[in-house]
């Protein structure tokens, strides 16, 4: 008989404060208020998908509760009696706060507290809302409450007011990575470093969906992770490709250009996945033009650094930004466009004249500049 297989999100989940990666300072002070018995009535936790607020909230309920390795396991697991998990999406209604708010009353059965962990909390009805603002209010010394939500200006300001707000920020792309190699190592493979910064920037600040890409990548059986891999399985754009178009434009070469756009197409990259991917890079040449190689501001292996801080020196920052501009707006036309390779075309060809329509502009700025001050003198 086969064990069911787990998700490396749920196999590599942090098990203490000391493990979380991205929100270490909530992490400290958690720890710290726990420490000090400062610990409040009730916390609210916010921040995009995957960025470890369940986990958060585990981890605070395990420090309470905890102490044992079965209380402890239970409590991770979502299993534990004291510690309570509702998911909102789907307990949206009054009478299931009303049970809880029944179920309060009565104290604990082997811990200190319970505690009541509320995932998507924004989802509940108003008068569900209203009915546990009531508990809320006075609540038991024994209970906590840790409302968990992606959406927190749909939270009612009255539920805000008696909570300990904690916002949880997107993971960065390097912290990710450092981590999933950590998690390729455990599970025995090996993965290219631009293999793990490639998924890190994929999981747009989630740890979980990170995770996620990564295991579909363990799944191929592969021993070592490549970014050819990962372009072959997710259809991800060819970075080797994306940076010869975008040289291309910087030569002003739309014929070499279009080629390019047409390899791409032709290993199955969607239009949108393409201005998506050209966007993102284009950001990144950007701010190393303006801001210099070294900055922080963009994360990138130190390979991949060093190649667009060369490519970024073909451009002048206000082009990029013109650049940026032009492909926002067909982005967006494309979604509606029954032609949308057509619109792809254009804006490439256009992209590549950029340059040259600067200089143009230029010329003919100067040339008015210059009747204005012949005038004058």
């Amino acid at each position: 008989m086969t064990t069911a297989y787990t998700a490396l999100a749920r196999r590599y989940r942090s098990q203490d404060f000391a493990e979380v990666v991205g929100q270490e300072p909530i992490a400290k002070t958690l720890a710290n208020a726990i420490a000090t018995g400062r610990v409040a009535h009730a916390y609210l936790f916010t921040g995009t998908r995957g960025v470890g607020k369940t986990t958060m909230a585990r981890l605070f309920a395990k420090a309470l509760n905890g102490g044992t390795p079965e209380v402890d396991k239970a409590i991770m697991g979502g299993m534990d009696t004291d510690t309570i998990e509702i998911d909102a999406a789907s307990n949206t209604g009054v009478d299931n706060v009303r049970d809880l708010i029944a179920n309060a009353t009565y104290r604990p059965l082997r811990g200190k507290f319970k505690v009541y962990i509320i995932d998507e909390v924004h989802m509940l009805s108003t008068a569900a809302f209203n009915a546990l603002l009531k508990t809320m209010e006075e609540p038991p010394e024994h209970v906590k409450f840790i409302l968990c939500t992606t959406d927190v200006h749909k939270v009612p300001a009255t539920i805000q007011s008696r909570c300990q707000r904690f916002d949880f920020r997107n993971i960065p792309a390097a912290g990710i990575a450092k981590h999933l190699a950590e998690v390729v190592k455990q599970e025995g493979a090996k993965a290219e470093p631009e293999l793990l910064h490639a998924v890190a920037r994929l999981g747009n600040g989630s740890m979980r969906d990170a995770l996620s890409i990564l295991d579909r990548l363990l799944a191929g059986g592969e021993k070592t992770l490549t970014v050819n891999l990962l372009e072959e399985m997710l259809g991800v754009p060819d970075r080797a490709l994306v940076g010869g178009l975008i040289d291309a434009l910087a030569k002003g070469d739309a014929g070499d250009a279009l080629d390019r756009t047409d390899a791409l197409l032709q290993r199955g990259v969607s239009v949108d996945h393409l201005l998506d991917t050209l966007l993102t890079r284009l950001r990144d040449l950007m701010v190393l033009a303006a801001c210099g190689p070294g900055t922080t501001l963009v994360e990138l292996s130190d390979a991949a650094r060093q190649d667009d801080a060369a490519r970024a020196g073909k451009f002048d920052a206000a082009g990029l930004v013109h650049m940026i501009a032009l492909c926002e707006n067909v982005q967006r036309a494309a979604k509606n466009s029954a032609v949308p390779r057509t619109l792809l075309d254009a804006l490439v060809v256009r992209l590549a004249m950029t340059e040259k329509l600067a200089d143009v502009t230029a010329v003919v700025t100067g040339r008015v500049q210059g009747t204005v001050a012949a005038k004058k003198a």
